[in-house]
């Protein structure tokens, strides 16, 4: 059946906003400005502060939320679903762990290349789908195991190409790995929200944007009172801010103020979040799972291709044959293969495979139990 022009929209405004939002935090990583603290111009590198920003996006969802539900009120005749009541506190877990994942992996983009950081975070479906059998309870099937042994080999090839690519021009290789290693240390996190997400969140009946309002509510003001203290931490050469502490906020400010395209970058990574939220949760109510995921992998080719034309990584083969081998993990693992499948009877029989049952069980998992920022982050 052909998409509907809605459809196209939803489905061309998630794959533009996605990759703005990756592009933008990169972006103003690489600029360059005077801060608070010294005369000579130093980049731009304040994670934290770029956390608060996405968390600002998100927590902008509720207010869309509220919105629609207005606007569907108005209605003769409503027909969006609000959700059953529930205790706000229930999202605080998952918002926690969105906090320290989302800022760990905006350290870790600081040190690495922005595709890289977009194919590293397919890692989410090794530690989802082992969460999801220790602490859900639930049986994945071969294809999806095929599907996490793969993925992890897609890791090893975009981390070997990182090693072996002239990527890290403008960090010492050593960062570069451990941006790397950041990265899919931070899925670890993003997984378990997931699953806590599944096992107490969404049978709430919560609407999406209403779950992705609320996590960002209290990531959004958690973290904001955390640069408080992280503005007195240490952290010696770990910190890359002229005052080597954990986050010099009042260094960003002033870095901006000096810079405005700093804060270009920056509300484009904010609405950027929003957007791309919005759009994703109506593509899995409009169009299917499957199709988000599919435009989530777009996604990564999209921030990969723009990178490349504007000098901020160079070219290597084994980043092509990493994305390929990534994206054949995460459709088998989703269930990709099974639209063919249903077309040849004789390989459903001969695999004795419940189409219907794993495909709606593969995308419950990481389709709509995925409504964070993703990347997230």
């Amino acid at each position: 059946m052909a998409w509907t022009k809605y459809q196209l929209l939803l489905a061309g405004l998630m794959l533009t906003t996605g990759s703005i939002n990756t592009l933008s935090a990169k972006w103003a990583d690489l600029f360059s400005a005077k801060g608070c603290h010294s005369d000579t111009e130093h980049q731009f590198s304040h994670p934290f502060v770029q956390a608060v920003g996405m968390f600002l996006g998100e927590f902008s969802c509720l207010g869309v939320f509220y919105i629609l539900l207005c606007l569907d009120k108005r209605k003769p005749e409503p027909t969006m679903n609000p959700g059953q009541s529930f205790n706000p506190i229930l999202f605080l877990a998952p918002a926690m762990c969105d906090m320290t994942a989302t800022s760990t992996m905006y350290v870790a983009l600081n040190m690495t290349s922005a595709s890289s950081f977009q194919m590293l975070r397919g890692a989410v479906i090794i530690f989802t789908g082992l969460l999801s059998v220790a602490f859900l309870g639930r049986r994945l099937v071969a294809s999806q195991w095929t599907g996490i042994f793969i993925t992890i080999l897609g890791l090893v090839i975009v981390g070997l190409a990182d090693f072996l690519s002239g990527n890290h021009d403008s960090h010492k290789l050593s960062d570069v790995i451990t941006g790397d290693l950041l990265i899919v240390m931070a899925q670890v996190i993003v997984a378990v929200q997931m699953v806590l997400e599944e096992k107490f969140v969404y049978k709430h009946d919560v609407h999406p944007l209403k779950a992705v309002g609320t996590e960002g509510c209290f990531g959004f003001f958690v973290l904001s009172l955390l640069l408080i203290p992280m503005y007195f931490i240490y952290v010696g050469n770990f910190g890359s801010n002229p005052r080597h502490v954990l986050e010099d906020a009042l260094d960003a400010f002033c870095q901006i103020g000096n810079q405005p395209l700093i804060l270009l970058a920056l509300l484009g990574n904010t609405v950027s979040i929003a957007f791309f939220n919005f759009a994703g949760i109506s593509v899995t109510k409009e169009i299917s799972a499957t199709t988000r995921m599919v435009l989530d992998s777009l996604r990564t080719l999209v921030i990969w291709v723009v990178s490349l034309a504007l000098g901020w990584e160079h070219f290597h083969y084994l980043q092509v044959l990493g994305f390929l081998v990534l994206l054949l993990g995460a459709g088998l693992y989703n269930g990709l293969h099974y639209p063919l499948l249903r077309r040849l009877p004789a390989c459903c029989r001969f695999f004795n495979i419940d189409v219907e049952r794993n495909a709606g069980e593969t995308e419950r998992l990481l389709g709509n139990g995925n409504v964070q920022t993703r990347d997230e982050s």
